[in-house]
């Protein structure tokens, strides 16, 4: 393995202006894996039009508690959109969770949609439709190619903030004005 290598695992990825592709225009993801195998993540900044926590529940039959229908669904990513993913904060004692970071797991197992739909799951979570995914070297490359920044994980932005403002926000944490950006890659 290359020694300059180094693990994004855990941190935010900011899409640049010149990235191409819409579905990550201004997006923020988290990197839940990330290893010389390949990435992934779940996008932050993508609440689901037409679906939300009522149809999940209902088409898993998972009975709710009031206010559980209102519960938003994000597109995590353009892979796997027919599998669910959670991004949440501690308690880490579901049957698939998987550790990010000391303070962030994601879990796809139905114990923790139930505990949601009844209202006694993790205080911060997102429910998402699908995540985001790359090949060995394919995110090296495309942060190299100036389509991503990389930055340290907030759960404050994950969490908290309205959907819209993350990625604006996300790059101020780093210290760049998303005004500033150029769609141009510059390498010395």
């Amino acid at each position: 393995m290359d020694q300059t290598w180094q693990s994004l695992k855990g941190q935010f990825l900011m899409a640049m202006p010149g990235l191409a592709d819409p579905n990550f225009y201004q997006s923020v993801t988290c990197l839940s894996e990330h290893n010389p195998k390949g990435a992934m993540g779940i996008m932050l900044t993508r609440v689901h039009p037409t679906v939300n926590g009522k149809r999940i529940f209902a088409e898993l039959h998972i009975p709710t508690a009031a206010g559980a229908e209102n519960i938003p669904v994000h597109i995590g990513g353009p892979v796997h959109m027919n599998e669910i993913f959670v991004l949440h904060v501690a308690p880490f004692t579901w049957e698939g969770s998987m550790m990010v970071n000391g303070e962030l797991a994601l879990s796809n197992s139905r114990d923790i949609l139930e505990a949601i739909a009844l209202g006694s799951g993790p205080q911060a979570y997102i429910i998402a439709l699908g995540c985001a995914g790359w090949g060995p070297g394919q995110l090296e490359s495309e942060i190299h190619s100036n389509a991503w920044i990389n930055g340290p994980y907030s759960e404050s932005i994950a969490f908290k903030i309205e959907v819209e403002r993350r990625w604006e926000l996300a790059l101020q944490g780093i210290g760049i004005d998303p005004v500033s950006l150029s769609a141009k890659a510059g390498h010395a």
